[in-house]
């Protein structure tokens, strides 16, 4: 094993000096990946993690001693983890790292980083940060997403073959709107689409937007998708997490890494190509060659890119399934404030006025 004082390197990274301490570090041991592999694998992508980062508060997913297998995540009830999210800018930030205020449903605030050029990719890999969470707005503007995002996350009995048959439906769906989106893998068994939106509508709105997306989508594939927020309902079906668009939670951007054993990456991909690839096709030692070959497929959304696209036609389709169908508001997740016109957030077996 590598000892703790392997002496620290430098590198260039566009004009900048980052300094990487322990370098031999094994951050994914089965893979033999150390902590300098995953720093040079983001500078190796840089115009696509740095896109994908311009501008916008961001999460740090921080794994100081790399991943293995029986490491855990913190959590709000045990901080213990061996990884954690850091929201606020670590203290001791290079003076080139800007951040941006955001605020929480809570009504805190936090500085969180806003990357404005890679030597912050690079310094923050250097601190453990193997996923970026990068919010869907830009830091001039936090209050309106420019990014609608549709997570279709397969439920167990699914994977990621199920979520590819759908995607094709997700594609005709937002056509049909006059949106484009773009596909990534989730880095694990899901797919992301993201839609660069025009930034005019509130989080609610854009929420309440990707509910009418997902119940439409439902209607039409009842047997494959579901936009139930409550497990013991959805079935072996994928699951249109509609929530990702609520303020403060965020999904892992294109090009981070994620916390498993292959090391896989997040991977834009082409739409004709969903059926045909794997997750673990696309990893931290591939995806530079294949970034190489293809470029950046998710240039379209870096901040302030044109042309971004109008969600009206998707919010006239709620305000007709609420008024046709009696489709209102779904449930937040546990740690928000009760919301205005929200239904009761109980689990569908614990509710005793729940007809039967």
């Amino acid at each position: 094993m590598p000892s703790a004082s392997t002496p620290a390197v430098e590198l260039e990274v566009r004009g900048r000096t980052v300094r990487v301490s322990n370098p031999d570090r094994l951050y994914f041991a089965e893979r033999g990946l150390t902590k300098l592999d995953v720093v040079e694998y983001f500078v190796a992508v840089g115009d696509g993690i740095l896109g994908a980062l311009l501008d916008r508060p961001t999460t740090l997913e921080r794994w100081p001693r790399g991943w293995f297998a029986d490491a855990k995540r913190a959590t709000r009830a045990d901080s213990s983890g061996d990884a954690f999210y850091q929201k606020r800018v670590p203290q001791g930030a290079p003076d080139y790292v800007e951040t941006s205020r955001i605020g929480f449903p809570s009504g805190r605030t936090a500085d969180e980083v806003a990357p404005t050029e890679l030597a912050v990719v690079a310094w923050a890999a250097n601190l453990g940060t193997l996923t970026f969470h990068p919010w869907p707005v830009v830091r001039d503007d936090v209050d309106r997403p420019d990014q609608l995002r549709i997570d279709l996350d397969p439920q167990p009995g699914t994977d990621f073959t199920d979520a590819a048959r759908v995607a094709p439906h997700v594609r005709e769906l937002l056509t049909e709107h006059g949106l484009t989106g773009f596909p990534k893998t989730s880095g694990g068994r899901g797919i992301h689409v993201f839609v660069p939106i025009e930034p005019r509508w509130t989080f609610t709105e854009a929420r309440r937007a990707t509910i009418a997306f997902g119940r439409e989508l439902t209607r039409r594939l009842p047997e494959q998708v579901t936009v139930k927020w409550w497990k013991e309902e959805r079935g072996s079906k994928i699951f249109v997490d509609y929530n990702q668009m609520a303020r403060d939670r965020t999904i892992a951007s294109a090009y981070s890494v994620r916390a498993n054993a292959r090391a896989t990456v997040s991977a834009p991909l082409r739409w004709d190509e969903i059926a045909d690839v794997a997750p673990d096709d696309f990893d931290v030692t591939t995806m530079p060659a294949r970034f190489a070959e293809v470029g950046d497929l998710f240039a379209p959304l870096v901040a302030h890119r044109e042309p971004r696209y109008s969600i009206e036609s998707l919010l006239e389709l709620a305000d007709r399934q609420e008024r046709d169908e009696g489709e209102g508001d779904l449930p937040y997740p546990p740690e928000y404030p009760k919301m205005p016109g929200e239904p009761k957030r109980v689990q569908p077996s614990k509710d005793a006025d729940r007809p039967r």
